[in-house]
């Protein structure tokens, strides 16, 4: 079971304070909190892209690049990678150097992105976003599949005989999780591929991503990647934790109250009681976070946002170290009690690598350089010894 926490990268005014960063100040809390995490034992950082105000994140490569050359053993990850308003080939060249930056420490969830105004900056229709996801993805997943693509789609110019470098390391491809918050194509798109499949389970109660879970469990099935219970998934979580209860409550009404995406609707109290958000002490935000492994079984990435609504980074890491040094333990101890032998562990890197090569050395893509332009179609790297050993790669 892997534990970590996400940002969306919103910079807004604190309320408390009545001051809002700047973009730099932002940006370097950002850093900050990821080192942090790793500090308290936690084992993933995730962070959302955006292009438009009040949000910084619009290159997440380069910030996770930065943050996995400051730690040594944190999984570095996106909390969604837009697979409409991106061009695939850019995708896979990018996310496969961040995959060798961080040697092999990172993996991407994709989603849509629902923020209209953003599909036309990239010259793009919000009215063709599942399509988009669906063509983009496909071309993704070839990419860093096959050293060689012809392709032709809908939505971009053709590829002929294209090449994306670098090549994934190892030559196995950057694990992929599909997120979403409402639909079920998302959830398809994932069991289709046998990809891993995250509930954002932040503004829904519990039974709407329950539903959404259970649909991409029986799809998953369906398309022969293994059992339901071998689906691998994700689920995020909204969390504010003090000593005592009433701190928590207290300390964060007044961000709650003001908070862009659900300040000015319903109580802190009635949030808390109808989705996922915990407040509380160490123990009320351990139990309500049980809660999700009796609605959805076991599952394998357990997420939390703390960053959000303007909270201080002061704030934001002392909410890291109550989360890292009381709450997590406790949660792995009770969630392995819990799991099912038959249940997926968390991919990895190292796991990846073993599933395709086994004991066998794994191929590394060396270019020829006898070889000139590829115009034949035949692969523009020489064969390594295991991929002369395992010919099907």
């Amino acid at each position: 079971m892997q534990f970590g926490v996400f940002s969306v990268s919103d910079i807004t005014r604190d309320p408390v304070s009545g001051e809002t960063p700047t973009e730099a100040e932002r940006i370097d809390a950002i850093v900050k909190i990821a080192v942090k995490a790793e500090e308290v034992g936690l084992d993933v950082f995730a962070i959302g892209e955006h292009h438009n105000p009040p949000f910084f994140s619009s290159s997440p490569t380069t910030l996770l690049s930065h943050i996995s050359a400051l730690t040594e053993r944190l999984i570095v990850s996106t909390a969604t990678t837009l697979i409409t308003t991106n061009d695939p080939v850019r995708l896979a060249e990018e996310y496969a150097m961040l995959q060798h930056l961080s040697k092999g420490r990172m993996d991407l969830m994709l989603g849509r992105g629902n923020t209209a105004p953003v599909y036309p900056w990239f010259g793009q229709d919000i009215r063709q976003g599942l399509p988009l996801a669906l063509e983009h993805y496909n071309l993704l997943h070839r990419l860093w599949r096959e050293d060689v693509v012809d392709w032709e789609g809908e939505f971009r110019t053709p590829l002929q005989g294209f090449t994306s470098t670098p090549r994934p390391l190892d030559d196995v491809p950057p694990f992929v999780w599909h997120g979403s918050i409402r639909t079920p194509e998302i959830a398809e798109q994932a069991a289709f591929y046998g990809n891993g499949y995250f509930a954002n389970h932040i503004f829904w109660p519990t039974s709407h991503s329950k539903r959404l879970v259970d649909f991409y469990r029986q799809r998953f099935e369906h398309y022969g990647h293994g059992t339901r219970k071998q689906a691998v998934i994700g689920i995020g979580g909204q969390a504010y934790i003090a000593k005592r209860s009433q701190d928590a409550v207290d300390e964060f009404r007044p961000y709650f109250n003001e908070a862009p995406v659900y300040g000015h609707g319903p109580s802190l109290e009635e949030f808390t009681k109808g989705t996922p958000l915990s407040v509380g002490s160490p123990q009320e935000v351990i139990d309500k976070t049980l809660t999700f492994h009796d609605a959805f079984g076991d599952y394998q990435r357990q997420m939390f946002l703390i960053d959000h609504a303007g909270m201080p980074l002061k704030m934001v890491l002392n909410q890291l170290d109550l989360l890292g040094e009381e709450v997590v333990p406790v949660l792995r101890k009770e969630l392995a009690a819990r799991k099912d032998p038959e249940s997926a562990e968390a991919p990895t890197h190292a796991s990846l690598v073993q599933a395709k090569y086994g004991d066998a050395p794994a191929r590394q893509p060396r270019p020829n350089a006898n070889r000139g332009d590829n115009v034949t179609g035949a692969s523009p790297y020489q064969d390594s010894d295991a991929a002369a050993e395992y010919p099907e790669i």
